[in-house]
């Protein structure tokens, strides 16, 4: 078997951190709206700066693995 057929065999089984962090940027989105509804819009603000570092971290992850 060559090196990249077995590391592909085994990556079956790695979690892919991506996931996390798009389930914690959509938790934050609906979080996000839901503040805005209320009208507390400096809170607003906060959730979304939130939102966007994690989106950051969600696209350097992907670059990183080529996705």
């Amino acid at each position: 078997m060559s090196r990249k057929k077995i590391k592909s065999m085994f990556g079956l089984f790695k979690k892919d951190p991506t996931k996390k962090l798009e389930k914690e940027y959509k938790a934050l989105l609906e979080k996000g709206r839901d503040i805005q509804r209320s009208g507390d819009l400096r809170h607003y603000a906060q959730i979304m700066e939130e939102s966007e570092e994690i989106w950051k971290k969600i696209e350097l992850l992907k670059a990183e693995n080529g996705k």
